[in-house]
């Protein structure tokens, strides 16, 4: 996936699932064909490294293929 196809969004992580798997809410109204979706995304490499920790509720930037908009990548964690 080169980095011309990836969409980023922010959104609201709803539940944990194993292997560092989240179920997360879209919630950015840039793009509006996709806010209240629920995707599931996991961790980033560079998270997973500094062992950044994600909990329900916490406001995140999921990366999302243009090609499969259910599945993504969390890429950062807002405060």
């Amino acid at each position: 996936m080169a980095k011309d196809d990836v969409i980023e969004v922010l959104g609201e992580v709803t539940e944990a699932l194993p292997g560092t798997k989240f179920k997360v809410k879209l919630t950015d109204e840039k793009y509006p064909h996709i806010i209240n979706n629920i995707v599931e995304a996991h961790l980033s490499g560079k998270m997973r490294m500094n062992f950044i920790r994600i909990l329900p509720g916490d406001r995140v930037t999921v990366a999302l293929s243009i090609y499969e908009l259910t599945k993504g990548r969390i890429v950062f964690r807002h405060k």
